[in-house]
């Protein structure tokens, strides 16, 4: 490699980016069209359930569980994704996560009584983790690292539209007699996979996965179609080949050899059990994002907002739902924020400014939330107003940053042999947290006050905002097969023979530094 190039500084390489790969965008949106099922679930199921309990007489305690415990069962899905998109590649595993929602949808919407709906929701939660896990980690693969940041943001913004579509269900079916209107928000849900499923068989198998079968040829063909330049193609499968030990002159006969080396075995081994140092930072830093991503409580404030509306004063349940379809647009317009601007500022900037965002947000909601629960007889317009307007911003600071981010940063830091399990760990921690929140707000709300819930979120908040200061780099402009040196220090002899002298004596250094923390490492910033 150029060395020349390869010490050129990121900014430089960042003012000469070249126009976006449109093939590799369409391949990612297509991708990323898989996350819309999880989005469309939280957010029906915030209407569904008002309807849902006064129909089958359940309790608030049974609704909890009904409506936080589907990401308890994505776990299946999640865990299961990273060794079946191994196995059957990662465009098959999107089809088969449509599939099974497309089945849970089906019978959560016919379902007679609680314990069959509870069964839908136990097969949707598996396509729900399968979709979760899937998506960013394809994006990344199939994206030039130009635009990898971008691209990769793509599932929160479907996530979004997700949200958005089923708060707009549950106004449309709201008028309906409650025997028919939940059943039908929760039926919209099947219509959506098989779109999906078409759409995802028309794109290209990740390239990184074909090499991994040993298809060299046809992982080619897909990487000079999703690169910038055809220069970037060739040092793209060079990096992959590097990586995963084949010489670049192996062709699909001589690489066969490799399928099995590179089909999963070992993987949780090099992960949980002998990490080496870089690679147990990436875990820590993968699963720390996820923990800090639900612990905050968004999935509360998006699952229970009819409710949170409700004890900020809206009192019918037309209002508080039609009150929800704000926070739709709202989340669904800032996640753009995150697209339009991650590949320019970088990730850790737009995470700090983000939870930052949630912190203050939390603590005016919970002040104005305070307010209106001592003075009960008072018109406090104002306070009305405030808990609206901090409930849109905690939206937006969410949207902006920790959202999509989460997903783009865990899914690009992992070496390519643990890629695949590596975000399915990721994602578990991701659905665990989310199924705590969930499960436990309303139960949390009776015991400390809903005024203390939304403090106890805001601090969780400000130690993610320090997590993120002290334990993540920045990963903008780095190659995938870049990270393991910007995590941790490498053999210099390993790192030399790929990037040069200069990567060399980065590499006595040790781990990053603080430049590099501040998007200034200087390592293979241009040419990736």
């Amino acid at each position: 490699m150029n060395i020349e190039k390869t010490n050129s500084p990121p900014e430089a390489a960042m003012s000469k980016r070249p126009p976006r790969n449109k093939y590799a965008i369409v391949c990612a949106l297509l991708a990323s069209m898989t996350s819309v099922l999880l989005g469309y679930d939280i957010a029906v199921m915030s209407g569904a359930q008002i309807y849902i309990k006064e129909n089958l007489h359940i309790t608030d305690t049974q609704i909890e569980i009904l409506a936080g415990i589907i990401n308890l069962y994505s776990l299946v899905g999640s865990l299961a994704a990273g060794r079946t998109s191994d196995w059957i590649g990662r465009r098959y595993t999107m089809v088969l996560a449509a599939a099974i929602f497309f089945a849970g949808a089906l019978l959560m919407g016919l379902a007679p009584n609680y314990a069959i709906l509870m069964l839908g929701r136990f097969v949707a939660g598996i396509g729900v983790g399968y979709a979760l896990m899937i998506a960013p980690v394809y994006t990344a693969e199939v994206s030039p690292a130009s635009s990898r940041g971008c691209l990769t943001s793509f599932p929160e913004v479907f996530i979004n539209s997700g949200i958005l579509l089923g708060y707009v269900a549950n106004l449309a079916f709201s008028k309906l007699p409650i025997n028919i209107n939940w059943r039908l928000m929760l039926l919209g849900g099947a219509v959506p996979p098989v779109f999906l499923a078409a759409g995802v068989l028309a794109m290209p198998e990740s390239p990184r996965w074909l090499v991994m079968q040993g298809r060299i040829e046809e992982a080619q063909r897909v990487l000079f179609k999703t690169s910038d330049t055809p220069e970037e193609a060739e040092e793209r499968l060079h990096d992959i080949k590097n990586t995963l030990g084949i010489q670049d002159d192996c062709t699909d006969d001589k690489s066969a050899a490799m399928i099995k080396r590179n089909s999963g075995e070992g993987v949780w081994k090099e992960l949980l059990l002998r990490p080496t140092p870089s690679v147990r930072r990436i875990l820590i830093a993968a699963v720390g994002l996820q923990f800090f991503q639900q612990a905050s409580g968004i999935d509360s404030l998006v699952l229970y907002s009819p409710r949170i509306f409700e004890k900020a004063g809206l009192k019918s349940n037309s209002n508080s739902i039609g009150a929800t379809l704000p926070v739709g647009f709202c989340k669904t317009a800032f996640v753009l924020v995150s697209v339009f601007f991650v590949d320019k500022i970088g990730r850790r900037t737009l995470l700090l400014a983000s939870s930052t965002g949630m912190v203050i947000s939390f603590l005016i909601l919970g002040t104005s939330l305070a307010v209106i629960e001592n003075n009960p007889d008072k018109n406090l317009t104002w306070a009305v107003a405030l808990s609206i307007a901090s409930v849109l911003t905690f939206t937006a600071s969410f949207a902006s940053g920790y959202g999509p981010l989460a997903w783009v940063y865990s899914s690009e830091i992992f070496p390519l042999r643990l890629r695949a399990q590596g975000a399915s760990i990721g994602t578990a921690v991701n659905r665990i947290m989310s199924g705590v929140v969930t499960m436990t707000f309303l139960s949390l709300y009776k015991a400390i006050t809903i005024a203390g819930s939304f403090y106890l979120y805001a601090g969780v908040a400000a130690l993610g905002a320090l997590f993120i200061y002290f334990f993540l780099p920045e990963t903008r402009g780095r190659s995938l097969e870049d990270m393991e040196v910007l995590f941790g220090k490498v053999p210099e002899e390993k790192v030399g023979e790929k990037n040069g002298d200069a990567t060399s004596a980065y590499a006595e250094n040790g781990p990053v530094n603080k430049e590099d923390l501040d998007g200034k490492a200087e390592l293979g910033a241009s040419g990736k």
